[in-house]
């Protein structure tokens, strides 16, 4: 569920006209309905972080930049209380973004639930990621492989490789990653 009413869908129809897609070649690229874009465009769903990644996906964006409103400063001051949060269905997951977002650099804070994954299935993006785990444990699933981390511990990787996050353990997990260039 996003939590940035009013941006994502003006964004949404905003790039798609640019793009002179219709509503239903954007739904057919975003595997998703053309009543769910229709919806999600005028502000009448609050559509899952799944959904919204498959759009970005299908825009060729970042999935934050379908948040953020237009700025162009140097220098950019995100206060804790002001970041944009992103989360799952059913809140398994939660994103905050501690970078600008404008940049070649998105940083973002995790939270990962007992039994919460970041996705149903591991995706692949053109970046480049970088996470650190602060809290908890971390199972990072990378192209089938997993790779468990504890307090301290990070994993760089290339994003083009299927990956997400776990949490099969008892007690949340927070942790910080870098993405480069911004493609989440």
């Amino acid at each position: 569920m996003c939590h940035y009413a009013g941006v994502v869908g003006n964004k949404i129809r905003a790039l798609r006209s640019a793009r002179g897609m219709t509503v239903a070649e954007l739904a057919r690229l975003a595997e998703v309905s053309t009543g769910m874009i229709s919806l999600v465009e005028r502000d009448r769903s609050d559509p899952s972080l799944a959904t919204v990644r498959k759009i970005a996906r299908a825009l060729n964006v970042p999935l934050f930049s379908l948040f953020e409103e237009d700025e162009s400063e140097d220098v950019a001051v995100v206060r804790r209380d002001a970041r944009m949060q992103v989360s799952s269905p059913g809140g398994g997951v939660v994103y905050t973004r501690i970078s600008a977002g404008r940049g070649k650099l998105e940083v973002l804070e995790g939270s990962l639930q007992p039994g919460g994954a970041s996705s149903d299935e591991p995706w692949e993006h053109p970046s480049e990621e970088c996470v650190l785990v602060i809290a908890g444990k971390l199972i990072v699933d990378i192209a089938g492989k997993e790779y468990s981390l504890d307090v301290g511990d990070s994993c760089y990787f290339d994003s083009r490789l299927p990956h997400r996050y776990l949490n099969p353990f008892r007690r949340k997990t927070d942790f910080i990653i870098s993405v480069t260039p911004p493609s989440f």
